[in-house]
C-alpha cells in the first residue's frame, strides 16, 4: 500500500489534467473520497475536475465541492486529460465510464476497497479489508505526508461513517475507529455528517419506508428476507429513489436472518438489487457477482434487466 501510494503521488505531481470519478449514483463513500481527493489536487495546484455519470443526491450536497461535480462526458473525454482517478468502484462498468475511456490514453488510477475489484488501473490502491474507500484515501494522505484540512476531513469522515453505518456494522474495525478519531481531530464535522446522512428523513420518505417494510417476506429455503420498491411507490409518496437509501442497511437489524435483499425499479426500466448480511459464513458479493454486480462479503449489489419478480426468481435459483 505504502509503495503504491508513493508512486501514485509522484505520478500526480507530473500530471497535467486530472479527472476524479466516483461510481454512478454515488454514495457517501464514493463522493466523500472523490471530493477529498479533489481538494488534495487543488492543494497541489493541479487542473482537476470531478465527473460522475449521474448527479449526486441532494443529501450529499453538503460535501465540499459536491455542487461542482460534472455530468457532461466531455469533461472526461477531453484529449488533454492525462490521468483519471476512479474511486470506490470495482470495475469501470460500475463507474459508468467504460465506454467513455475505452479509446482514451489517460493513466487510470484505481482506489477502492471492494473484494471484487478487477485491478483495472495502471495503479491500483486496493484494500478489501478497509472499512471504506475513504479509509484508504486517508492512508494515502498519511503515507505521502499530506496535511488533511477541514474540507478533506469532513469528506473522508462522510465515507467512513456511511460505510460503517455510523460505526455499528461489520465494517467497523479498530483502524476505522482510529481513522475516524483522527479525522475529527483534523476538523471533520461529525455532527454535520451524521445529521446530513442520517437524521434527514422527510415524512414522505418515512411513508415510503413503511410501505417497503410492510412487504418484507422471508424465503425459508434460502434464508433470504426480501422486499422491493416500485416506481409507483416513489410517485405515490412523492419522493426520489435516493430516499430509499438506507433500507438495505436497516434490514441488518433483523434477527436470525441469513441474507437481506431489496429490489428497486430504476427509471431506465432496470432493477437494482442490494444484499446485506451480518453472518460470517455468507458472502453476498459472490451472489451479486453472479448477477453482474459485486461488492463486499457482507454488503453487495447489482443492476440487471427484468421485472422485480423475474429478478427475485433468478436470485432464488442461484442461492
Amino acid at each position: 500500500m505504502r509503495h503504491t501510494a508513493h508512486h501514485i503521488h509522484q505520478h500526480l505531481l507530473k500530471a497535467k489534467k486530472i479527472v476524479v470519478v466516483p461510481h454512478q449514483n454515488p454514495d457517501g463513500d464514493a463522493l466523500g473520497a472523490a471530493t477529498a481527493f479533489y481538494e488534495y489536487l487543488l492543494q497541489l495546484n493541479k487542473t482537476a475536475a470531478i465527473f460522475c455519470v449521474t448527479p449526486a443526491t441532494p443529501t450529499l450536497q453538503f460535501l465540499p465541492h459536491a455542487a461542482h461535480t460534472h455530468t457532461n462526458p466531455a469533461v472526461l473525454t477531453d484529449s488533454e486529460v492525462d490521468t483519471v482517478v476512479v474511486v470506490d468502484s470495482g470495475d469501470l462498468r460500475y463507474a459508468g465510464i467504460a465506454d467513455f475511456i475505452k479509446n482514451h490514453s489517460a493513466t487510470i488510477i484505481c482506489i477502492d476497497h471492494h473484494a471484487t475489484n478487477e485491478q483495472y488501473g495502471h495503479f491500483n490502491l486496493v484494500n478489501h479489508h478497509a472499512s471504506s474507500t475513504c479509509e484508504i484515501v486517508y492512508q494515502y494522505f498519511h503515507h505521502n505526508h499530506i496535511s488533511i484540512n477541514k474540507k478533506m476531513a469532513t469528506s473522508l469522515l462522510t465515507g467512513l461513517t456511511t460505510d460503517t453505518g455510523n460505526f455499528t456494522n461489520a465494517a467497523t474495525s479498530a483502524v476505522a475507529l482510529n481513522v475516524g478519531s483522527e479525522l475529527i481531530r483534523s476538523g471533520g464535522n461529525f455532527n454535520l455528517v451524521t445529521t446530513a446522512t442520517g437524521k434527514n428523513k422527510s415524512i414522505n420518505a418515512l411513508r415510503l419506508w413503511g410501505k417497503v417494510l410492510s412487504r418484507l417476506v422471508k424465503h425459508e429455503a434460502s434464508g433470504i428476507t426480501h422486499t422491493y420498491v416500485t416506481a409507483a411507490d416513489l410517485t405515490e409518496c412523492d419522493v426520489q429513489e435516493s430516499e430509499s437509501e438506507g433500507i438495505a442497511n436497516f434490514l441488518n437489524n433483523l434477527e436470525d436472518n441469513r441474507i437481506a435483499l431489496i429490489l428497486k425499479e430504476l427509471p431506465d426500466g432496470k432493477i437494482k438489487g442490494s444484499f446485506r448480511t451480518t453472518r460470517d459464513d455468507v458472502d453476498v458479493s459472490a451472489l451479486a457477482k453472479k448477477l453482474g454486480g459485486g461488492g463486499h462479503k457482507k454488503a453487495a449489489g447489482f443492476t440487471t434487466t427484468g421485472t422485480i419478480n423475474e429478478v427475485l426468481q433468478k436470485i432464488l435459483q442461484r442461492v
